[in-house]
């Protein structure tokens, strides 16, 4: 008989019944009770190591959001909050984004709209509230074409009122050629291949009601995971990291519009969690926000990215060897951990702290301890609930491409946090003939950790503990075992951002051209700026590019474009004209770069074909430089 089980509500022990039995849902794979007993021991070790200390938590209150509250944060966390309200009025910008959407993610943020229109006309009789068929009105008008709303629509967001909710939307978009293709005639061959060109709810939608839906359901033999693999992108992968910050803002309200709208197709409610702010130590290791400890440890390590305690705690681990049987499941001693967790919030950063006295579990614990004691989860308030409620997704891929848009959404200190933890746990299981402690224990070990936040109040989890336990940790397996895609950004997501930026600039050049009649500028210089524009065109012949690289000894080259011609092909031909002692870069650190046209900034990835890349991006600049850390 098991003790010292918890339910994942209270902080307050709470023992399971003998006899419960597992809810083995479809979504997940079968999880028998022994299989889980290292989820339930290490949640009766968590418990022991708070101890006494549990009382000096302040409770994280999830506030119950009024009526059209939650729509409305949304909409603004989408970028697009002036759509309603006082500056509903200035909303050119927001037009530009929506001309962008495919069908899904338009209906998506239609459904939020029109909530927070319904609310505002409640609160505010006497005011004049936009309709938001007005709203998708304009937007159509504005690009000088209306659909007839004759395209079928495969998405239904409320199964009651299709037939009346249809007859009052607005006329569709019509977003060219790319999206009017069926899904169903590209989709990769294999079941195994994650499109990243097809926007995610689109796929959802196209294959809700056909037989290769069924592929890859939850519920298949625990130990074996599909071998899930991206295609290559002739235009190569981008991950987080390789895009300027201006470009990733549009990719987090892209993703955040995408998952919703996947949630939507799929019958499942998206709802972000709104925590009320708490107070929070503003010093010190354990306990504190990520941003402040970041904030702490860039005044020692400039740049730095990740916690140094974060980081000295995994390096700790390593440093004696990853082969340790029961690694990160056997605890350390409770009061040797409480001592040196005392100890190192006193000499951390003073640098007298004695780490030859940690033991190898002690250190597993201390950094496990690390992440739950932050005064906000690492996979944030807002959604942690929405990583947990990926288990209810219907197939396999589903699950894995709601992971992939909630990884974009989570703040950068949090998103890298979490990056170093899941290559460390690769690791540790990579050592698994030895350390016995395959992704399934790592996972059911981990899952407390990240999952079971001691802050919440009571109210936030009502699911059954068998259902959670199982979930949350297949929930974490995924995150191990597929984290390479999961920090990629989707080429859709990608694509409509390039969209945007076309769509800005298009805007920019007409009102240029309007201030300059407005102010009657002098012909000669319109005819300077020209003259300015076009060098470049007579420089270069067609189907050359010219690369800059100032930080190497050649600094500028003429590259012919081949068809097998590949970013890296670039970068080690300049590489190889080394003059003197200037050349101090080697292949590792520096990379080839798509600068402006349809993108504020791109790191390429080696196996970028650079023809078909400049087809799709004719105006950019191309730069070899150091990737920014």
């Amino acid at each position: 008989r098991r003790s010292g089980q918890y339910t994942m509500n209270h902080d307050h022990s709470k023992k399971i019944p003998d006899g419960a039995s597992f809810d083995r849902s479809g979504s997940q794979d079968s999880l028998d009770e022994l299989s889980l007993e290292d989820y339930w021991k290490e949640l009766e070790n968590i418990h022991e190591t708070r101890g006494n200390n549990h009382e000096e938590g302040v409770a994280l209150v999830v506030k119950e959001p009024d009526e059209g509250e939650l729509e409305e944060e949304w909409l603004k966390e989408a970028g697009l909050s002036n759509l309603f309200g006082e500056s509903s009025g200035d909303s050119q910008e927001s037009m530009v984004f929506l001309s962008t959407l495919t069908r899904t993610q338009r209906e998506a943020v239609e459904k939020r709209v029109e909530t927070v229109t319904q609310t505002l006309r409640k609160k505010n009789k006497h005011h004049q509230i936009p309709d938001v068929r007005d709203i998708f009105r304009l937007q159509n008008d504005s690009k000088g074409k209306v659909c007839d709303g004759s395209e079928p629509s495969t998405v239904r967001t409320s199964e009651n009122k299709n037939e009346t909710h249809d007859r009052t939307k607005g006329p569709k978009f019509s977003l060219g050629t790319d999206e009017q293709k069926s899904p169903l005639e590209v989709m990769p061959s294999s079941a195994t291949d994650i499109n990243l060109e097809i926007p995610f709810a689109e796929q959802a939608a196209n294959l809700k009601d056909s037989s290769v839906g069924n592929m890859c359901k939850g519920g298949a033999g625990d130990t074996l995971l599909p071998n899930f693999r991206l295609p290559k992108d002739k235009t190569g992968t981008t991950k987080i990291g390789d895009l300027a910050p201006q470009d990733m803002k549009k990719v987090y309200s892209l993703a955040l519009i995408e998952l919703t709208a996947l949630y939507d197709v799929l019958g499942t409610e998206f709802k972000q969690q709104k925590a009320v702010k708490i107070k929070t130590k503003d010093s010190g290791l354990f306990g504190v926000p990520l941003s402040i400890l970041l904030e702490q440890d860039q005044k020692k390590v400039p740049g730095t990215k990740i916690p140094l305690i974060f980081q000295k705690l995994i390096a700790q681990i390593e440093e004696t060897t990853l082969e340790t049987e029961g690694l990160l499941r056997i605890p350390g001693v409770a009061t040797r951990v409480k001592t040196l967790c005392q100890e190192l919030e006193a000499k951390f950063y003073e640098g007298t702290f004695n780490w030859e006295n940690v033991k190898q579990h002690d250190a597993a614990s201390l950094l496990k301890l690390f992440i739950r004691e932050l005064p906000q989860p690492l996979l944030t308030v807002e959604y942690l609930k929405a990583f947990q409620d990926v288990q209810n997704l219907p197939t396999r891929k589903q699950q894995l491409q709601a992971l992939n848009l909630l990884v974009l959404l989570l703040p950068e200190a949090n998103r890298d946090t979490l990056k170093v933890l899941l290559e460390f746990l690769q690791r540790v299981i990579d050592h698994r003939d030895k350390n016995k402690m395959t992704l399934k224990n790592v996972a059911m070990v981990m899952a407390p950790n990240l999952f079971t936040f001691h802050r919440f109040g009571s109210k936030t989890i009502e699911q059954s503990v068998f259902v959670m336990a199982a979930g949350t940790a297949n929930v974490m397996r995924f995150m191990i075992q597929y984290q390479k895609l999961l920090w990629t950004i989707p080429k859709f997501i990608v694509n409509q951002v390039r969209k945007q930026n076309t769509e800005r600039q298009k805007k920019e050049k007409k009102d240029k051209a309007m201030k300059k009649l407005l102010k009657k500028m002098a012909y000669d210089r319109e005819k300077h700026e020209k003259q300015e524009k076009t060098p470049n065109d007579t420089d270069v012949p067609q189907g050359v590019i010219r690369v800059q690289a100032p930080h190497l000894s050649k600094v500028s080259m003429a590259i012919q474009l081949t068809e097998e011609l590949k970013a890296g092909d670039i970068v080690a031909r300049f590489l190889s004209q080394k003059s003197g002692d200037v050349q101090t870069l080697n292949k590792e650190e520096v990379f080839l770069y798509e600068i402006g046209g349809n993108i504020g900034e791109r790191c390429l990835d080696d196996d970028t074909y650079m023809k078909d890349l400049y087809q799709l991006n004719p105006n950019a600049e191309w730069v070899i430089k150091p990737k920014q850390s």
